[in-house]
């Protein structure tokens, strides 16, 4: 839009099973529905939108789109039954040949780098290396380092030649997962390199060429990230060349029944325990939100296959009954160690470390699991380094 009023990424519209979703991506000024202000909603026919000063009216069209859909129920280590991920298949199954460069999205969980796997062992590169970066990972102050490479002296601690991820990933496929996560400084140098297809490691006057496909993964909202100025557009136009979405577990709950079979299919093939799961199971397991998705969801079969009494899997040991509980405040469980370590038998400084410890326990317990084991997002939230 030539719309001043109107930031670049401001929102989108996407078909879910319940209808046309509209969502604001942060726009500066808002978005209008009917002369109201929306952050998320469901549009009806012929409603009217207001985007900066633009207005429109939203109307369906009688007309229909093909879309392919892969005939197989996997692709890689990938698996999948239902028509979202049967259409990735087909999209990856087609780009996978090409050089085009692929970015990922998904929240965490989804199995994003199953996707970077499958695309280099459908490739002209599978002989190549297979390189995985996660940019979440790693120091600002050496994430340079890791990946152009350094040369021996260049820094304290330096004391070898190191070869970096892009030079490692030569031949191969370089995937770059958590990529919203790298500095911003260090945005310029990447995107020098991607284009121009060499590394200068720190402390070097050399560049060294490389040649590797990149892929690069993430679960923040890159779009509103360039909006904020956090994240350098040049660089996400330079990887979105090709955007996969990977749909949560709860969107794809129909892929349950296929996903708990192939995790038991593993546990008998690497332990020996043939474990069956019931169709009242699987119901009750869909009902469930997963917000770990399938990474939280093969944790619960592997802990529930290994308790499992009779050979049947059961929900009492998927879902311990807190998970199914909202999460408490950190703060209700620290009030109750509070009261533990308030003992006026012990020295103050004894009593303030024990509430201390305590706090620590109950606050990144709470917070992780809100996350769904996402540390990376939990960090984020608590204004803390990672690592």
């Amino acid at each position: 839009l030539a719309d001043t009023a109107a930031s670049r990424f401001h929102a989108q519209i996407e078909i879910d099973q319940t209808g046309h979703r509209l969502r604001d991506l942060g726009s500066k000024n808002g978005t209008f529905v009917n002369g109201m202000r929306v952050l998320d909603v469901y549009l009806t026919p012929d409603c009217q939108l207001k985007i900066g000063h633009s207005v429109f009216e939203y109307r369906l069209e009688k007309t229909s789109v093909d879309v392919e859909l892969s005939r197989s129920s996997m692709f890689g280590n990938m698996i999948g039954a239902s028509n979202s991920m049967r259409e990735i298949f087909a999209l990856l199954s087609k780009i996978s040949p090409t050089e085009i460069t692929l970015l990922v999205e998904g929240e965490s969980g989804t199995g994003k780098e199953l996707v970077a796997e499958a695309v280099h062992m459908h490739s002209s590169r599978a002989k190549g290396p297979f390189i995985v970066f996660d940019c979440s990972a790693v120091s600002p102050t050496v994430i340079e380092s890791e990946l152009f490479g350094h040369r021996k002296g260049a820094f304290t601690g330096a004391i070898n030649n190191r070869t970096g991820a892009l030079k490692q990933a030569d031949g191969g496929t370089l995937f770059l997962d958590e990529f919203g996560e790298l500095p911003l400084d260090l945005q310029p140098k990447l995107l020098r390199a991607l284009e121009q297809r060499v590394v200068r490691p720190v402390g070097s006057d050399q560049s060294v060429s490389f040649d590797a496909r990149i892929i690069a993964a993430t679960n923040r909202n890159l779009k509103g990230l360039v909006e904020e100025g956090t994240f350098r557009a040049d660089l996400y136009y330079r990887l979105a060349v090709m955007k996969v979405r990977l749909p949560s577990l709860r969107d794809r709950i129909e892929d349950l029944p296929l996903l708990v079979a192939h995790f038991l299919s593993q546990i008998k093939n690497e332990h020996g325990l043939e474990v069956q799961v019931g169709y009242e199971t699987i119901k009750k397991l869909q009902k469930h939100s997963w917000p770990g998705n399938i990474r939280e969801l093969k944790n619960f079969v592997d802990r529930a296959a290994i308790l499992a009494q009779g050979n049947r899997l059961e929900t009492k040991y998927l879902m311990e009954r807190q998970e199914l509980k909202p999460v408490e405040s950190p703060n209700d469980g620290a009030l109750s160690e509070a009261q533990k370590a308030i003992n006026t038998q012990l020295p103050y400084k004894d009593a303030k470390g024990r509430l201390v410890e305590e706090f620590e326990r109950a606050y990144w317990e709470a917070l992780i699991k809100i996350h769904g084991g996402n540390i990376s997002a939990a960090a984020r939230q608590a204004g803390v380094h990672r690592k």
